[in-house]
């Protein structure tokens, strides 16, 4: 999905692990036919032990960045999945948006404790957060002033979700 003149849409989604934001950020891709970019499937691709420290997630952030560059400069959609909680790394995306002449359409995922310590507790194929990741990871998240949309994520409400999230990238273009 490309806006009026070939303009790419680039969507990021931010939230703590185990809020369901991967698994609405594959989603939303395909339903926008976007690429999906994950910090996840970088992480474990360049990182044989992962720690999730500061170096680690930079590096990590920078690759996201090439990849939404690529992305840009081909006119292609981009969905952005990485918990983006600190100010700094989403001005490294807002900048390279701007320089495109572009805006970022933030997508904020929550889900109740509760509910994330449940899911934190089942092996997941690319992310190695655990609640104690969860913890570290919320304890240093800075707040989203960015204008965003919040979802809350529960078990069975996707659909809703992805529809929510439709009527906001619509009237943010």
């Amino acid at each position: 999905m490309n806006g009026g003149g070939g303009r790419p849409l680039i969507v990021i989604g931010v939230g703590l692990p185990g809020s369901g934001k991967s698994y609405f950020a594959t989603r939303l891709a395909t339903a926008i036919q976007a690429r999906y970019v994950s910090s996840d499937e970088l992480r474990k691709r360049m990182f044989a032990a992962r720690t999730y420290s500061d170096e680690e997630k930079m590096r990590v952030y920078e690759a996201m960045l090439a990849a939404m560059e690529e992305a840009i400069a081909l006119g292609d959609a981009v969905v952005l999945d990485a918990t983006f909680g600190r100010a700094v790394w989403r001005r490294m995306f807002e900048d390279a948006a701007a320089a495109a002449g572009l805006r970022i359409i933030y997508i904020e995922i929550i889900a109740g404790e509760a509910l994330i310590r449940e899911r934190l507790q089942v092996p997941r194929t690319t992310s190695d957060a655990d609640y104690t990741v969860y913890q570290q990871l919320k304890a240093g998240m800075e707040p989203l002033h960015e204008d965003h949309l919040v979802l809350t994520s529960s078990e069975d409400n996707i659909d809703s979700m992805l529809a929510q999230a439709m009527d906001h990238i619509h009237t943010r273009r």
